[in-house]
């Protein structure tokens, strides 16, 4: 594929509007139950995937079990609703940065659940970019990474369970995608979330009740981080190989380490951080790398697959 400007500013663009995440997800979380928060996201979200509803759920009919249960359980409940609401509990601890730069580990997550659930197995050169992408997580989950205080593990486990998750989604939206078109899977993952975060809710017994100050938060979160950021995205991986595309998506990083400290009143990285980043960020671009060299034996998941994991 010949990359074009365009496609790539698309990506870009994309990323860029999922490193505003925290502005609209942050100070809201400390007021507003997680849970409730990723309810009436998905509840956004459902509405306005509507249209593709029925023929999704034909589809759904069609495929099987198997892929009935990855596309409910693995990608509706957990990589949708309760990945995100563990994400959100984690912005809840005041630390709007953190959360966000630690989902650049998926990709190194996304490898080792490709062997293990479609048994794409690594080559040998898989291991140092899992080693260096752990590290770089160390390094962004605290300021200090020689002393680390339980209040700080507590938001980085969140946030790592989060990636996860989402890290299975992607996997297990490569498992269905061939009995899908992706407006459809688009849509199942966000009603079957629905129903998810409607599971949450129940568990942990929250409310449901939102101050009239956040919707048009609430809105805008489902709309721009969330489903303008992957049109965007989409749009542009059509004219972009997935090389380029990584490159691009290091806009991701970058404003969400801008973002908070600029307009939510929020610490700057530490150095350490910044060299975690700097370090995830060179580990993604390695295994595009390894990608484009190696094929896709390499288990290496294309940037427009890991995008439909995305929240």
């Amino acid at each position: 594929m010949k990359a074009t400007t365009a496609g790539a500013a698309f990506v870009a663009v994309g990323a860029v509007l999922w490193g505003t995440d925290a502005l609209f997800r942050g100070d809201m979380s400390e007021s507003v139950s997680p849970a409730a928060i990723v309810f009436w996201e998905h509840v956004v979200l459902a509405i306005v995937t509507a249209v593709a509803l029925p023929p999704a759920l034909r589809a759904l009919r069609r495929a099987g079990w198997r892929a009935g249960l990855a596309v409910v359980l693995g990608i509706g409940v957990g990589a949708s609703a309760v990945a995100t609401a563990l994400f959100t509990k984690a912005f809840s601890y005041g630390d709007y940065t953190t959360p966000v730069l630690l989902q650049k580990v998926q990709p190194i997550v996304v490898v080792a659940g490709a062997w293990l659930l479609l048994r794409e197995r690594p080559r040998a050169t898989y291991l140092p970019f899992l080693l260096l992408g752990l590290v770089g997580a160390w390094l962004i989950a605290f300021r200090d990474p020689s002393d680390v205080s339980l209040g700080e593990a507590e938001p980085a486990l969140l946030a790592i369970g989060a990636a996860a998750l989402w890290a299975a989604g992607t996997v297990l939206g490569r498992y269905v995608a061939p009995a899908f078109a992706p407006r459809e899977l688009t849509a199942l993952r966000f009603w079957f979330g629905l129903l998810g975060a409607a599971g949450v809710v129940a568990v942990t017994g929250s409310s449901l009740q939102v101050d009239g100050e956040w919707h048009g938060r609430l809105v805008l979160l489902a709309l721009v981080p969330g489903l303008l950021a992957m049109l965007l995205y989409y749009r542009g991986l059509r004219r972009t190989p997935a090389m380029v595309a990584t490159l691009c998506e290091l806009a991701f990083p970058l404003t969400a380490a801008v973002v908070p400290p600029v307009f939510l009143d929020q610490r700057a990285l530490s150095v350490t951080q910044g060299v975690g980043v700097a370090l995830t960020a060179a580990v993604v671009v390695g295994l595009a790398l390894a990608q484009r060299t190696g094929g896709r034996e390499q288990g290496v998941v294309d940037s427009d697959e890991r995008a439909l994991a995305a929240t």
